[in-house]
């Protein structure tokens, strides 16, 4: 899966798979996480928001499921 780096709250990097509807998240400590379920419209708003780190607080952490990958 291809990252995206990021500046945004404890976010460092970002990516998306469609085919499998996962969201990786790296956050600044290093802990990398995976989100299961995310629909491609939610991943274009995340991706494409001015506020990343409160569209991922407040639409993505607590509504899919989460798995610590690192």
């Amino acid at each position: 899966m291809e990252m995206k780096q990021v500046n945004a709250g404890s976010l460092r990097a970002i990516g998306y798979d469609p085919s499998q509807r996962v969201l990786r998240v790296e956050m600044t400590n290093g802990s990398l996480m995976e989100y299961s379920g995310v629909s491609d419209d939610t991943w274009r708003r995340f991706a494409g928001s001015g506020s990343q780190w409160s569209f991922f607080r407040d639409n993505i952490e607590e509504n899919y499921t989460e798995r610590r990958v690192r």
